[in-house]
């Protein structure tokens, strides 16, 4: 059985190919490999084909002799025929008209020209076998040809194209048809995406080239994307556009050119796709779009390489190891750094190369103790600090080198790697918003000026005064400035230095104001402390690896974009230069303000939750705080590391940490719900539920934390711990002292709080049971009991009395005092000691049941008291021994006679 087969995804040159191939192979079935582009479909309603198209499932590959690959010579791109290729028996023709390939597949019969359309192809071997067509034949090869040469305008037409062209006109091809077929109108759904594309171009220069990139996210299948990179070509005149498209678990790229300078077919090539020089298409699995968005601009940079210099590209500082350190201490470092090779140094001098193919293999043979000396590879390659591109990529690429060291003056400065993209892409393109004019960023000072308060703004400008005059760079980053931007309040200040040391800035702008520091040595960073209590944030750029998941990371000196790729989402990785020269400018490495306009919460990398689970909690906490969705890839990446069971290794301090802060937040409950969604929860107990029942109580917590902080009283609540305890209401005293251990709930008042629980309810269930009617019996009650436990209470029973009869004591009872001091009652005659106090508690119990309100009502009632005491006493020392003695008396008396 013969089969004519085009690539999946078809196009209108791959149909019409498939249609001129039937008139070679008379007897071949003809099927489609998988998809069609929507376009396609569309128009084939409309065609009447004078033979049928079968369906992929009625095609029995053991029967295949003869496979007819049109428009494709690629495996990947043919579906399950690719299992045909080399199999005894089975012949393969090849009619296609892509650049050739080192993975493309060889045919017993391969016609393979540089046209611009396989279509032209094929229209030429029809032509001089003198095969007729039919005008409808002769329409589709004309839209086949049309569609791939851009109607003959794209620069990849040749003159044979043209000559094809006009052998169909002759055979009766119908323009107007081929303009119906061609024509693509977009839906809203494609015209909303079309403009979130054009959104987000941006534009990178590269040798002279003008490079557009533009992203999006596409939740669901809406048809032919690549489209729209044609109408946005029309609508732009750009030279090359990449496009990049994430669609929950793969990124698409699709590519278009009209320069001769970009081959986006060899660049496509490299990111695992294919095409033409003009127009090409990728899919990346398994990443993000930010990282896909550094792969394209690696391969651009790798086919389109300006004149740049080592020391402009390479990584640093070089991760090194010594002659004199063991194979297993070698493997240690290259895992920590995820990296496959480094140079063998000593005293800054490269001796030679160790990768950690050969030290794991070692290890593996027993010999992980050795020391790397013994296995290095000596004769390796090094590069200066000037040296060119070209010849760099010809060492690393050509003589199969994985790494090079950069030395300056005999000394390695930096490494330069194949696999380390992003800090090879650290210094190498300057990105600009399309349209923009080159070298122009967006500056914020006059809205910092306008947004902050002056002694906030002075802040950063004294910091960056103070890292210029230090010969170092000072930036602004994270929250402060993503919420600048969503014009939100916020005054925590967190200050970057790159090119030279945190600490040391600290002390040197603290020496100026006259402040204190707190310097924390093992993650580089240090806090300026003002009189009054503010506190700066001071950090070196820094780079963070975690020895295992949960951990708190190591921490070793960096550079800016590295400091920003290791932080949790890309809406906190903006950064404000502070330096006088650039004072206000933005720095967005990796699309946050995009993110930020599109309310949506991604992760940087795929790793993100493995390196730091608590990601997730805080992922729901900035959803809920600015009303933002988390992105599907960064959902599906929660869902992984929860199936992984990573969340076991997060200590309990920064579990509680990451819990407080989203109790913490105004709209608790709803972040609370969505950590139920998401299986979370769980996290902080087993035993915590979120159903209706649950949630109301919360609710009411919340509004009795609300309520109370409006009383604006001198003493405050934690609002998170009554939130906390609402939360947690289902545990039992046991389980609850446990959960306070595991999460390591520490302060004097806070495990007061968590063990005062159990009185509380005992308190409320007697007020319930009508056993404090008094003012002074619910004050006896409650008084034992921290504020957060009573307003805890107020949310755990909603009948209307006992609330009525908490906030009684919470608003009156509990700051009720006695105008009496224990000074006056002594000089109104009681005598010293505890008898005292017992008149002090008396007098505060007639108050609190409303006997007492004056001064007056006071002191009269203590005068009586006392005056009753008198009597008492006068009365007892009057009355007869024998009386006084009482039967005591008499007992013995008798006991003396016997």
């Amino acid at each position: 059985m013969e089969v004519i087969v085009p690539h999946t995804n078809a196009d209108f040159d791959a149909f019409a190919s498939m249609v001129a191939a039937k008139k070679l192979y008379p007897g071949a079935r003809v099927v489609f490999s998988g998809s069609t582009e929507k376009a396609l479909a569309s128009a084939m309603e409309s065609i009447d084909l004078p033979f049928p198209i079968d369906r992929l499932k009625d095609i029995d590959l053991e029967s295949i002799s003869t496979l007819i690959l049109v428009d494709v010579r690629q495996p990947a791109r043919i579906g399950r025929f690719s299992s045909l290729l080399g199999r005894p028996g089975v012949e393969v023709h090849v009619y296609d008209h892509h650049p050739a390939g080192p993975d493309d597949i060889r045919g017993t019969v391969d016609v393979t020209m540089p046209y611009g359309s396989t279509s032209s192809v094929l229209t030429h071997i029809l032509r001089e076998r003198g095969l007729a067509l039919t005008p409808l034949e002769a329409t589709i090869l004309m839209a086949g040809i049309y569609e791939d040469t851009g109607s003959l305008l794209y620069p990849s037409t040749t003159v044979k194209d043209y000559e094809a062209a006009a052998f169909l006109l002759e055979a009766g091809a119908d323009l107007i048809a081929v303009a119906d077929m061609l024509r693509k109108e977009l839906s809203s759904e494609e015209v909303s995406l079309l403009s979130t594309f054009l959104d987000s171009e941006t534009s990178f220069s590269v040798a002279g080239t003008e490079i557009v990139v533009a992203q999006g996210y596409l939740e669901k299948n809406i048809g032919d994307i690549s489209m729209l990179a044609h109408k946005m070509q029309e609508i732009e005149g750009m030279d090359t556009l990449f496009m990049l498209v994430d669609s929950v678990d793969r990124v698409h790229v699709i590519a278009r050119s009209r320069v001769p300078e970009v081959d986006v077919g060899a660049i496509c090539k490299d990111l695992g796709g294919g095409g033409h020089p003009n127009a090409a298409s990728a899919t990346i699995k398994g990443i993000t779009l930010i990282q896909a968005k550094e792969m394209v601009l690696a391969a651009v940079r790798k086919r389109v390489a300006p004149a740049r210099t080592a020391a402009e590209i390479m990584s640093y500082p070089a991760i090194t190891t010594r002659p004199d350190s063991t194979l297993l201490e070698a493997v240690e470092v290259m895992r920590r750094y995820n990296i496959n090779a480094m140079p063998v140094v000593t005293d800054g001098v490269v001796e030679g190369v160790i990768t950690r193919q050969v030290a794991d293999k070692a290890a593996y043979h027993g010999l992980g103790g050795a020391p790397v000396e013994d296995y290095m590879t000596t004769e390796c390659e090094r590069v200066e600090h000037d040296t060119s591109i070209e010849e760099i990529r010809e060492r690393v690429i050509g003589h199969g080198q994985r790494i090079l060291p950069v030395v300056r003056g005999g000394r390695v400065v930096g490494v330069i790697t194949r696999t380390d993209l992003l800090k090879l892409l650290q210094e190498e393109l300057r990105e600009r918003p399309r349209g923009e004019e080159p070298g122009k960023a967006r500056n914020l000072a006059r809205p910092m000026k306008e947004a902050l308060p002056a002694w906030a703004f002075e802040i950063l400008v004294e910091a960056g005064r103070t890292a210029e005059e230090l010969g170092c760079k000072a930036y602004v980053v994270g929250g402060i400035v993503r919420d600048l931007l969503l014009r939100r309040e916020n005054l925590d200040i967190d200050i970057v230095i790159e090119g030279g040391d945190g600490i040391e800035f600290a002390y040197e702008f603290a020496r100026r104001g006259g402040l204190r520091v707190r310097p924390h040595h093992r993650f580089k960073t240090a806090v300026v402390i003002y009189p009054d209590g503010f506190r700066v944030d001071v950090a070196t750029a820094r780079l963070e690896y975690y020895e295992r998941p949960g951990a708190l990371p190591t921490v070793e000196q960096s550079s800016l974009k590295l400091d920003l790729y290791r932080r949790d989402f890309i809406i906190n990785t903006l950064a404000v230069a502070l330096n006088p020269p650039r004072f206000g400018e933005l720095i967005d490495f990796f699309g946050a303000q995009k993110d930020i306009r599109e309310k949506t919460i991604r992760v940087l990398h795929n790793l993100s939750f493995v390196e730091d689970p608590t990601r997730a909690l805080r992922a729901v906490r900035f959803s809920v705080k600015f009303g933002f969705k988390i992105g599907t890839h960064t959902l599906n990446l929660i869902k992984n590391s929860l199936k992984h069971r990573l969340f076991e290794h997060i200590s309990g301090a920064r579990l509680l940490d990451e819990v407080r802060h989203i109790l913490d937040e105004e709209m608790a409950s709803r972040a609370v719900g969505m950590l139920d969604e998401l299986g979370l929860l769980g996290l902080v107990h087993e035993k915590i539920s979120w159903d209706d029942e649950r949630r109301a109580l919360f609710d009411r917590a919340h509004e009795a934390v609300v309520w109370h902080r409006l009383l604006y009283t001198k003493e405050k609540a934690e609002g998170w711990l009554v939130l906390f305890l609402a939360l947690t209401d289902e545990l039992t005293e046991g389980e609850l002292a446990a959960l306070a251990r595991k999460l390591k709930l520490s302060g004097k008042k806070r495990l007061e709080v968590i063990g005062a629980r159990t009185a509380g309810l005992k308190a409320l269930a007697r007020i319930n049971a009508g056993l404090a009617k008094t003012g002074s019996a619910l004050y006896e009650l409650l008084e034992p009991l921290p504020l957060e436990v009573i307003l805890y209470l107020m949310a755990r029973s909603p009948a209307e009395p006992v609330n009525k009869a908490l906030s009684n004591f919470v608003t009156k009872l509990k700051s009720t005092r006695t105008i009496l001091r224990g000074k006056d009652l002594i000089e109104m005659g009681a005598a010293e000691g505890p008898g005292v106090g017992e008149i002090l508690k008396e007098l505060l119990r007639k108050r609190l049941d409303g006997e007492l309100s004056t001064r007056e009502d006071e002191e009269r009632f203590v005068r009586t008291l006392l005056e009753s005491k008198k009597r008492k006493r006068r009365k007892t020392a009057k009355a007869p021994r024998g009386a006084r003695g009482g039967k005591g008396g008499q007992s013995g008396k008798g006991a003396k006679g016997r």
